[in-house]
């Protein structure tokens, strides 16, 4: 398949250019003309002329898609069509990738698919909560409300991410920080410090013999060091892939010193959130639990998810399972167990994600301070050390030399 560079002018009278992947040029041509736009010229793409697109991470955040639905809901309540919508939109959205599955959607859905349906057609793109939740609106003729829930929803999936982030970024530099002053001081510092010793012929204390080893051992060898730190990241990365890694780190994550508390919180606000969403949009219980478990990132959570979802289906209320579990906090089954005796489930349950929401900035305030003086003790607990084994023979030596 060969790739063309393109000039044309839309139904809408604007100028546009790009490239085009197809079988031989006439294919090509058939295809920018199927919507009625006027073709000025076309010929193969350079080197040049071929769009890079280099993407890491998911290829779209839950804060682009905040902005599509917010703006899908108001360009819909405006009275445009969902095709205008559509078109409108992918002129609009600046990351590339989404930009063409958008253009992707909106010819098939010109092509009679319906929105849910062209919605499917890209998993990666639009999380099957959108796909359920665009169906609903569908079927229900509320196309709007459905999408500014999603916008909601997705607006406060994104704040809470960016929490979590947040907390993390100063740890993560002061590890850097730390790891980086070592390398220096062993690398560069210690043997400076070492080549002397040796020509003193001095007796040294058993903190020092043991710094200066570990010194010869990363100057000299440093890549066994690099070695055997890529297998054991690459094991880990694998171990979690499976069953049983997936549990264990799901495990570790909620019951992990300072970061324990912020996990169950974040996994309490997500649950919460998107079961509300799900379930006013008119879908049933049961589904609306399955594709929540399938969204929830925690394998311990999800499990939960799925028993849960075993016993509604047998007839049990959600706060049963959920009791049972004893994976969130206790407040969450009691609080569902009122929503569902009062029929108020989804307000019940937004109440519930709002509430954790606060508590998710209250715990990641509270892991940021109480990092920082655990990260200065674990600094001075490696370099002191260091520094000590670099000093003590030098006091030795200025004593006997006094």
């Amino acid at each position: 398949m060969a790739v063309y560079k393109y000039e044309i002018i839309d139904p809408n009278g604007k100028h546009k250019k790009g490239t085009i992947d197809a079988n031989d040029e006439m294919t090509a041509r058939q295809t920018l003309k199927t919507d009625g736009s006027t073709l000025v010229s076309i010929g193969m793409a350079g080197a040049l002329d071929k769009e890079v697109d280099i993407h890491f991470g998911a290829p779209v955040k839950p804060k682009e898609l905040a902005v599509f639905c917010n703006m899908f809901k108001s360009i819909l309540a405006a009275g445009v069509t969902i095709i205008e919508a559509l078109g409108m939109l992918a002129e609009q959205t600046e990351n590339k990738r989404f930009r063409a599955v958008i253009e992707e959607v909106h010819d098939d859905v010109q092509k009679g698919e319906t929105l849910s349906g062209a919605f499917a057609k890209h998993p990666k793109f639009f999380p099957e909560m959108m796909v359920q939740m665009a169906n609903a609106g569908e079927a229900s003729g509320s196309l709007e409300i459905s999408f500014g829930r999603l916008s909601t929803h997705f607006e406060k999936d994104a704040h809470l991410k960016a929490l979590i982030a947040k907390s993390l970024v100063y740890p993560i530099i002061l590890i850097c920080v730390i790891v980086g002053v070592v390398i220096i001081m062993m690398t560069v510092i210690v043997p400076q410090f070492t080549s002397t010793f040796d020509e003193v012929g001095a007796t040294l204390p058993g903190i020092t013999l043991a710094v200066m080893g570990i010194s010869n051992f990363i100057v000299n060898y440093w890549w066994i060091g690099l070695i055997v730190i890529a297998a054991i990241v690459a094991f880990l990365v694998s171990f979690k892939k499976t069953e049983r890694g997936a549990l264990l780190f799901g495990k570790i994550q909620l019951h992990a010193p300072l970061f324990g508390n912020l996990t169950i919180k974040s996994a309490s606000a997500r649950f919460c959130r998107t079961l509300s969403t799900l379930i006013a949009s008119g879908m049933a219980l049961v589904e609306a639990i399955h594709i929540t478990a399938k969204i929830m990132s925690n394998e311990v959570v999800k499990r939960a998810m799925y028993k849960a979802e075993e016993d509604v289906t047998q007839g049990f209320p959600l706060s049963v399972p959920l009791m049972e579990a004893e994976v969130f906090p206790i407040m969450v089954p009691q609080m569902v167990k009122i929503g569902e005796e009062t029929g108020s489930l989804e307000e019940m349950l937004g109440k519930i994600a709002d509430y954790y929401d606060e508590e998710v900035e209250i715990a990641t305030e509270a892991l940021v301070a109480a990092m920082e003086p655990l990260i200065i003790i674990v600094m001075a607990g490696t370099v002191v050390p260091i520094i000590l084994a670099v000093l003590m023979p030098m006091f030795s030596l200025y004593s006997a030399i006094g």
